[in-house]
């Protein structure tokens, strides 16, 4: 698989799954993921900037942040972690501030020798959410891990 683009795959009607292989050992991908001095950098697609409100990264911990899009409208995003398993997995709630449950996450984190491969299943209550989400979704994820990529080539080097 391309460490340049994610493998999306729709396994049930209100699922998504994606698929990506970064260039980095799970440690150091875990680190990015739940560390918000890092994960301010590199978190949602392209162009997009992020204010860290909370991040307490423990089953029943939230994080609150906002995302900054390009076009000056903001996003506020609330995760509630449901189960956290370091460095291998990460469960949780996605939502935003008036709608706390959109999806359920699980986001596993595999060591392939140097590289860490990253699955993220992302399950919706209706099949119509799903779709809607897919309109925004696929790119928009396939963006933040492209920045994911970018900022620990840069962080190793």
């Amino acid at each position: 698989m391309s460490n340049n683009k994610s493998k999306v795959e729709f396994p049930l009607d209100c699922e998504m799954l994606f698929t990506r292989v970064i260039n980095a050992p799970r440690d150091l991908v875990w680190r990015a993921w739940t560390d918000p001095e890092i994960v301010v950098h590199w978190w949602g697609p392209k162009g997009f900037t992020n204010t860290i409100h909370e991040m307490d990264v423990r089953p029943g911990g939230i994080w609150r942040l906002t995302m900054h899009g390009p076009d000056g409208v903001n996003y506020p995003n609330r995760i509630e972690y449901l189960e956290v398993i370091k460095p291998e997995c990460l469960v949780y709630i996605h939502g935003d501030d008036q709608n706390h449950h959109m999806f359920h996450v699980t986001t596993s984190f595999i060591a392939e020798g140097n590289t860490t491969k990253i699955i993220s299943r992302l399950v919706f209550k209706t099949a119509q959410e799903c779709e809607e989400t897919k309109k925004f979704g696929i790119e928009g994820m396939n963006s933040t891990m492209e920045r994911l990529r970018e900022y620990l080539e840069k962080a190793r080097s």
